[in-house]
């Protein structure tokens, strides 16, 4: 696998003849900002004929506004200067901590105390649900410009999460029994070979942790590298892993990151997906709806319709987080509640399984149902799908509803109180 990033993705788009102007935007978005493709993504799928406007370009190439302007103007004038490595380095961690590095408080409140201390790599937001970010797996075949987890990616060990002892974790779980579910994350948990990735899967499979019934892989794998299920050397050692869960009485989620719909048109896809279901795994598909890649209705629409055609089940529609490139990326809440809309009107009853919008908010995941009139006031009318405080799970809620908001946090309570405490 051919990757490219910092000088090679630089050189790559110069061979690929875009313009001085967008090289220096590159070198500048890319000193602060992850980025990396690899052979696969840069040969087929994306469109080189319309770039710079191709949605996987906009999706996995920098672009000066994922940086707010005085921070691209600032890092600019270093490179201009020729500053020094170091010296970029630094402004590049100052830039870091102005861009929310770790949303929703998943640092803060997520991270369980265990034996004394806090579970380094181990989140533990929902009782039912507990993340782990092995640190084998914090990278991925390609990497997403609206990534929320990009902080995994700039080399900054402050704000990176990894977990390196599989039996703390093990220990952990032991004493939790209303964990049903783990999911491996990251990163990309497919980036692991398949022994490693079994030193972490194995031990979740022994007696003492017959409360943990599904184990989950959160993966764009089949979207940047199907070939991870198909000819990589040891694809069919990570298939007879799944396998082996499956037989165990597990249930195993892969949770797929599709953005697009062209990402689902290499027959590669299809094959992968095919070997996976094959093992009695179930896939489902999740991505948030972002400007200059997923923006429309259509794209939806026949990206739900081809998923269901391919036996993947559509499970989410994310709002983007307020993190990183949001400034580039966000869509306001009242645009990506009609787009979920429209979509849903593009597709049978098979397709309508797929819950959106839906933002990952520091107090859960908050659908947003419609805008609705209530004694004259226009109005959010939202509902928490899953919460912190398991009692407000199904909880509605209103909130006043404000064209420009893109996130939880824009949002005002209509009715006092978001809801009881």
């Amino acid at each position: 696998m051919k990757v490219y990033s910092h000088e090679r993705l630089e050189r790559l788009a110069a061979e690929r003849g875009m313009p001085a102007e967008y090289l220096h935007e590159l070198r500048v978005v890319s000193s602060v900002l992850p980025f990396k493709v690899n052979q696969y993504v840069v040969d087929e799928l994306v469109d080189w004929s319309a770039v710079p406007d191709d949605p996987i370009f906009r999706l996995t190439f920098p672009h000066r506004d994922m940086l707010p302007p005085d921070m691209f103007d600032t890092l600019s004038a270093l490179h201009l200067a020729a500053a020094s490595p170091a010296v970029i380095r630094k402004a590049a961690r100052a830039a870091h901590a102005q861009l929310n590095p770790n949303p929703g408080a998943q640092v803060d409140a997520n991270v369980p105390v265990h034996e004394g201390g806090p579970l380094a790599g181990v989140q533990h937001k929902y009782a039912e649900t507990v993340l782990v970010f092995p640190s084998q797996g914090q990278t991925c075949h390609s990497y997403c410009g609206y990534c929320f987890r990009w902080s995994q990616f700039v080399g900054n060990a402050d704000i990176r999460q990894a977990a390196s002892d599989v039996s703390r974790v093990v220990s952990y779980l032991a004493a939790s029994p209303s964990v049903t579910d783990v999911l491996f994350t990251g990163g990309d948990p497919m980036i692991m070979s398949a022994t490693v990735l079994d030193r972490w899967v194995s031990p979740l499979l022994a007696p003492e942790l017959e409360h943990v019934r599904t184990i989950r892989f959160g993966t764009k794998a089949l979207s940047y590298w199907p070939a991870r299920f198909t000819t990589d050397q040891d694809a069919d050692d990570m298939l007879r892993l799944f396998d082996r869960i499956v037989a165990a009485g597990r249930h195993v989620a892969v949770m797929a990151h599709f953005s697009h719909v062209r990402e689902l048109e290499h027959p590669e896809v299809g094959e992968a997906i095919r070997r996976i279901r094959a093992t009695g795994a179930v896939i489902r598909a999740q991505a948030p709806v972002i400007a200059h890649v997923n923006d429309r209705a259509e794209d939806w629409s026949a990206m739900w319709q081809r998923l269901v055609e391919l036996g993947v089940v559509p499970y989410y529609m994310f709002v983007e987080r307020d993190t990183g490139a949001r400034n580039y990326f966000g869509v306001p809440l009242t645009r990506a509640l009609q787009i979920y809309t429209d979509s849903v009107r593009g597709v049978s009853g098979l397709a309508r399984s797929a819950r959106g919008p839906v933002m990952s908010a520091a107090p859960g995941k908050v659908l947003i149902d419609a805008v609705t009139d209530i004694g004259g006031t226009e109005v959010f009318s939202l509902r928490l799908l899953q919460a912190r405080d398991a009692r407000q799970v199904g909880r509605q809620f209103f909130a006043h509803h404000d064209p420009a908001a893109e996130w939880f946090d824009d949002l005002r309570p209509a009715l006092g109180s978001w809801w009881p405490r």
